[in-house]
């Protein structure tokens, strides 16, 4: 089990929402490089990042930052990135400076389209951000839910060939109230894709929960406000995760 440390980009600087809510951030760094760095050393073998007003504004919003966060890292872990990316140039910008992987979310909604051809022009690449509550997607920084069924439009999105499913119940995102394992395990069944569970990770036993599950398919966890409110002790939570995947082995 990959647990991912989460930096959310709003302003320059590195937040949390609640539920998504941008007039509810918290700020817990002014300097997102530093941040990254914090969490190679604590031992992350991939980073999350997503451009919190580039996902409103529908385009690059915060590059400066980005590029400080790859520059911190140096290559030693791949940075996964979300936000604002609605076109192939915007990609292929991306993957030139530095970044293993992007995540489209609302254009892979709104413009399937765009997806199947990112998929097809930057091979395992491209992830899938499906947001949702309720099991119905949202788009737009979560701001508009769709009438979208999450498993349907997953379903779909693996005959494109993406590279996996990052999952978000945005009912639990930065809330601290435990993962929703069952919806988490009810998508990874319905697909062959690697699915990625994000939203609601408060404290060791949720590491525990997502272990007991990775078999059905969940290779990963993003965990964002537990490890920055100190509920969750990163390091020791990946070592645990470590652990309980070889035994299972």
């Amino acid at each position: 089990m990959l647990l991912i440390p989460a930096i959310d980009l709003k302003g320059g600087k590195c937040v949390r929402l609640k539920q998504g809510v941008f007039s509810d951030a918290t700020v817990f760094s002014e300097d997102p490089g530093a941040m990254a760095a914090h969490w190679v050393a604590q031992g992350a073998r991939r980073l999350h990042v997503v451009d919190l007003d580039g996902a409103a504004a529908g385009r690059p919003r915060n590059e400066s930052a980005i590029k400080d966060i790859v520059a911190a890292i140096g290559g030693r872990i791949p940075v996964q990135l979300g936000g604002g990316i609605r076109d192939l140039d915007t990609i292929e910008h991306y993957l030139d400076n530095g970044v293993s992987y992007v995540i489209i979310g609302t254009a892979a909604v709104k413009t399937p389209g765009f997806l199947q051809d990112a998929c097809t022009a930057f091979v395992g690449h491209v992830m899938v951000g499906l947001d949702a509550k309720d099991g119905k997607v949202a788009v737009d920084g979560w701001s508009k839910l769709t009438g979208h069924d999450v498993i349907d439009l997953a379903r779909k999105f693996e005959d494109y060939g993406v590279e996996a499913i990052i999952y978000t119940d945005i009912g639990r995102d930065g809330m601290l109230t435990g993962v929703n394992i069952n919806a988490t395990v009810a998508l990874a069944h319905q697909l062959t894709a690697p699915v990625i569970a994000s939203g609601g990770i408060t404290d060791i036993e949720d590491v525990k929960a997502l272990c007991q599950v990775e078999s059905e398919g969940i290779v990963g966890a993003i965990t964002g406000r537990a490890v920055y409110e100190g509920t969750l002790d990163f390091a020791a939570a990946q070592k645990l995760a470590d652990t309980l995947s070889a035994k299972r082995e």
